[in-house]
């Protein structure tokens, strides 16, 4: 039975879940959500040690907190003989733990056998760290590569609830692994049936305009997946044969010349847009507004302020790490994959400070400072030039209602003669 919201009252709760296991008829399992930590707030967890303590026939709480990333802070009590769960408060963890405990209780309460699970064999693409000591699932991206399937893990957090929805399944990887290195085989244990790889596989640089054309794509009846990984990441994923584009905006240093020199060989070039990057930071920051360019760069490079920086191997981790100069502020270590997690992260109050494109930071009401035009191409296999998806994704650069949208959005189309 659903028992709705309960206050945050701790005489409530109690009554609550007394009336669930000592009512009539009892239930089989309490389940309770949040409120699992130690916190002055977290009450689930302060009700449940009271009640396993108090009540007859209660064997208390057995376990509160778990060698599972995400998921740690999970409560599983007895309270007047009834199993009493409390799940983490974060959807991710709470998904997890109940996978991972309540779900196999569960079957055996009822006596149903676990149902056949999909599993697939893939290997991840690049080197993956583990929580020494905790058991850690992770959500992955499933994408066809010349010797099979490739799981690209989202990295998402334990409060993201998109990212289940993007993903086709996750690994575990087991409390003694430290990591799992670049090609290791994995199963993929899939969230849904019928998984099938999409009909554009886009593993590169994030950017909205791509959003943009990845939307279109869709709109269509393509099945389109965007895997961000940075520019450096696209490129070795069509070299190796794992998508069908990569957004890439990745500048020769001594050229000057923007993404080509950086092809592999078997993979071709496609000439996509301009766009700006720069500076961010909330309005009301009267320092950094008041500030001039110069004054500016040397306050984020002395480090008062809290940065967000972007995945190694992006083009834009490229010029942060070149306005840095080798400066390290606070935050350096927090890693967007994103524009819009940038974006994000400033807005809460997480960051001071990053870099991203004027579009995305017109749309969050920050301030922008310009750094530099840079160009954001894409690479495509030979092998899939001519593919349908690819193919669509060519034609739409080229259409002029197609090029105005970009154009509106703050992204100048390359002439492409």
């Amino acid at each position: 039975m659903a028992c709705g919201i309960i206050p945050d009252d701790e005489a409530a709760l109690e009554q609550a879940i007394g009336d669930l296991v000592a009512g009539s008829p009892t239930v089989d399992v309490v389940l309770l959500s949040g409120g699992t930590s130690k916190g002055e707030g977290d009450i689930n967890a302060t009700v449940v040690h009271r009640m396993g303590e108090r009540r007859e026939g209660s064997a208390g709480v057995v376990v509160h907190g778990v060698a599972l990333k995400p998921g740690k802070p999970v409560l599983l009590a007895v309270v007047a003989g009834t199993p009493v769960v409390v799940l983490p408060g974060f959807p991710t963890s709470a998904i997890f733990t109940f996978y991972e405990f309540v779900a196999p209780l569960l079957r055996r309460l009822s006596g149903v056998a676990a149902p056949p699970r999909g599993l697939v064999e893939a290997a991840v693409p690049l080197r993956i760290t583990s929580a020494p000591g905790r058991t850690e699932y992770n959500l992955v991206d499933l994408v066809e590569g010349r010797d099979g399937l490739a799981a690209y893990p989202i990295g998402a957090g334990s409060g993201s609830v998109t990212a289940f929805g993007r993903a086709d399944g996750f690994i575990r990887i087991p409390a003694a692994t430290e990591y799992l290195e670049e090609g290791a085989a994995v199963t993929v244990h899939l969230l849904h049936a019928g998984v099938r790889p999409a009909d554009l596989a886009a593993v590169g640089s994030h950017c909205v305009g791509f959003d943009y054309l990845l939307g279109l794509l869709a709109d269509r009846g393509y099945r389109v997946k965007m895997v961000p990984v940075g520019s450096m990441g696209g490129i070795t994923a069509v070299g190796r044969g794992e998508a069908d584009v990569a957004g890439i905006h990745l500048m020769d240093e001594e050229t000057g010349e923007y993404n080509t020199p950086f092809l592999p060989p078997g993979v071709q070039f496609l000439p996509g847009y301009r766009r700006r990057q720069g500076i961010v930071f909330r309005l009301e920051d009267g320092e950094l507004a008041g500030a001039g360019d110069e004054a500016l760069r040397d306050l984020l490079r002395a480090g008062s302020r809290r940065m967000v920086n972007r995945n190694p191997g992006s083009g834009t981790r490229v010029i942060i790490d070149r306005l840095l100069g080798g400066a390290r502020p606070a935050g350096y270590l927090h890693q967007a994959r994103t524009h819009h997690a940038v974006a994000a992260a400033i807005e809460q109050g997480r960051a001071d400070w990053g870099v991203t494109l004027d579009t995305v930071a017109a749309t969050a009401g920050l301030e922008f400072r310009f750094l530099q035009d840079e160009q954001f191409d894409f690479a495509v296999p030979e092998a899939r030039w001519d593919r349908p998806a690819v193919a669509a994704l060519r034609g739409l650069l080229d259409e002029p209602v197609v090029v105005e949208e970009l154009r509106a959005l703050g992204f100048l189309r390359h002439a492409t003669g």
